[in-house]
């Protein structure tokens, strides 16, 4: 099986993935992925192969609608007794990965957020989700790297 589509494979802000828009808020995109993989223990990339949801955004921010966060959270993270940290955490990590950019906290402010327990925390809103798809990889062939015109590519971290 070979996946391909738009999806947001990684740690990569989704305007700079499908628009190529950069900003500092980029930056706070990749660390809220980043936090909500250590928090839940499993990794964004390759996410939708789990039958939780499409992505782990879309995994966290369904759990946290539902009022179930503590089923994101790895196991080994709870025996520290941490549960509101923890928490707070998963929280802060939704707001970085908001799907408006406008939206995402500043760096700055989520280094405050993370120090101080007496900074009430905005309700997060709708994260990034892309869909994704799945494609046979019998499907492909060496002669014919395309298929309905949409042309496969990887990529990779230098």
């Amino acid at each position: 099986m070979l996946y391909c589509g738009a999806q947001n494979s990684g740690y990569m802000a989704p305007e700079y993935a499908m628009e190529g828009v950069f900003s500092v808020k980029s930056d706070v995109f990749s660390f809220g992925v980043i936090l909500l993989e250590i928090i839940s223990g499993k990794k964004n990339n390759g996410f939708y192969l789990t039958g939780h949801a499409q992505t782990l955004l879309a995994y966290a921010w369904r759990l946290w609608k539902e009022g179930k966060e503590l089923e994101f959270v790895d196991p080994l993270l709870m025996v520290s007794g941490q549960t509101i940290e923890v928490l707070k955490c998963m929280h802060i990590g939704l707001l970085c990965v908001q799907e408006d950019p406008a939206d995402r906290p500043t760096m700055t402010s989520v280094v405050v957020l993370l120090g101080n327990d007496s900074v009430a925390l905005p309700q997060p809103k709708h994260p990034a989700l892309a869909i994704a798809r799945v494609i046979q990889t019998d499907q492909l062939s060496a002669t014919n790297p395309s298929i309905n015109e949409l042309t496969l590519s990887s990529v990779s971290p230098r």
